[in-house]
């Protein structure tokens, strides 16, 4: 499976350089209206066409996953931090707070936490600056996606505790402070790396869900729920079936982080 996990990472550099150089390689910016050609099939101009404003759709495919591809990791790292803290403090300290942590983190997940995802959004004012409306989706994202993988750390942190090194490390004066930084942390850092990449594919579509209601990025800055969105009407898409690239793309590259974490799981 080892050439299956390098052909997903060598597409996904490959999706990932293109969105870096996207000014370079797009044929217009991604806001610019050509008003006189609103719809217009794919062409030598316009690879994959324009929308109904009459903007070029491979600009707004480009920086759309930019953005994905950015924030995304950027998400992840603030719930795994997130998960190193409550859980690693919870499994190391044991006895009533690792009880109390694992009790409020089991109600967290009883959530349905997608549509509270929803809600704390929707209570935030819609009319906010596209830049500002990316950093309240994935600092959201961060924060609220943090709870299963604190379980995950609890236990291991737990089990590293009860370990047979850290036991000696005790029985030769290592103080706890010592014991956390020096012996639990660097042997946490695989689960924590796992749950990281576990977690990007994750808010890469809940950011497209939340966008495809409207709550995700604003306009006229593209993202991957904007782009989906324009499927809605069944006529335009059969009629236009170059818009499905946002899609086949966006499958690609989720499969490709998918298979990434998944090759890292399996036994050689």
């Amino acid at each position: 499976m080892k050439w299956v996990r390098r052909a997903a990472i060598i597409f996904l550099l490959a999706v990932a350089l293109a969105c870096v150089f996207a000014e370079r390689l797009a044929p217009a910016d991604y806001a610019h209206q050509f008003r006189d050609i609103p719809d217009a099939p794919a062409s030598a101009a316009h690879w994959l066409g324009t929308d109904d404003l009459g903007r070029d759709r491979f600009s707004r495919v480009l920086h759309g996953t930019r953005i994905s591809l950015l924030l995304a990791p950027a998400a992840a790292l603030i719930a795994s931090f997130l998960a190193a803290v409550v859980g690693g403090t919870a499994g190391f300290v044991g006895g009533a707070l690792e009880r109390a942590v694992m009790s409020g983190t089991d109600l967290f997940l009883s959530l349905p936490w997608f549509f509270l995802l929803i809600t704390v959004r929707a209570l935030m004012p819609l009319n906010v600056s596209p830049i500002t409306s990316v950093i309240i989706t994935f600092a959201l994202l961060g924060c609220l996606g943090w709870a299963a993988a604190a379980r995950v750390v609890c236990a291991d942190a737990r089990s590293l505790k009860n370990s047979d090194f850290a036991l000696q490390a005790r029985a030769s004066g290592s103080s706890g402070y010592r014991l956390l930084r020096h012996h639990l942390l660097p042997n946490l850092r695989p689960v924590l790396y796992a749950q990281f990449w576990i977690s990007i594919p994750v808010f890469i579509l809940t950011e497209a869900n939340l966008g495809i209601l409207g709550l995700g990025v604003s306009e006229p800055l593209p993202s991957w729920g904007s782009l989906l969105r324009e499927l809605e009407g069944y006529s335009s898409v059969t009629s236009n079936a170059w818009q499905f690239a946002p899609l086949l793309l966006f499958i690609s590259v989720v499969s490709c982080f998918h298979l990434v974490v998944l090759d890292r799981e399996l036994p050689a």
